[in-house]
């Protein structure tokens, strides 16, 4: 398989994990080196390699990144079990197209005067590599597994679980 296929393999799968999950801890890095998270409102686009989360262009997250744009992004749905974990560098943008793209009438909750708002900006975050676990949702498939392990003596297979190179230039592509 070239490169290219597997890299929208490795994006289409991580896009259907993520889809449907409403919100996602962004986890930057603070002056003094510890790390600091908070939620975000995610946005319900086809994955392509880029995150996107609204936020004030003046929030304190903003000059954090600035300094030190490495960030991690985790999702977690324990309905469906999908568990994500990326990391990846972002940016700021201000580029009105794109927040009239992904704007929606849900985020006037945390920006009312909408995508127009002066303050308002984007951050892209661009993913470089990824980690998730996909677990079986059903109690009886959860089940069988314990009681397998438990009779071989072997670790319970608890669904899949990978860890990608998203980025063209963590895979070679």
């Amino acid at each position: 398989m070239d490169q290219s296929t597997y890299r929208r393999q490795q994006l289409s799968k991580l896009g259907e994990l993520i889809e449907g999950i409403g919100v996602a801890m962004l986890t930057t890095v603070d002056d003094d080196g510890s790390l600091r998270s908070r939620p975000m409102a995610t946005h319900q686009v086809e994955f392509d390699g880029d995150l996107w989360f609204f936020t004030w262009a003046d929030a304190p997250k903003v000059e954090e990144l600035q300094r030190r744009p490495q960030v991690n992004v985790s999702f977690a749905d324990p309905a469906r079990q999908h568990y994500i974990s990326v990391s990846g560098s972002v940016t700021l943008t201000r580029e009105r197209q794109k927040m009239e793209e992904l704007w929606s009438p849900w985020f006037r909750t945390w920006f009312p005067h909408g995508p127009d708002d002066p303050n308002l900006a984007l951050l892209q975050v661009h993913v470089e590599k990824a980690e998730y676990w996909d677990v079986p949702s059903s109690t009886m498939v959860q089940l069988f597994g314990v009681v397998k392990a438990t009779l071989t003596g072997q670790p319970p297979q608890t669904g899949e679980h990978a860890k990608l190179a998203v980025d063209e230039r963590q895979t070679g592509a």
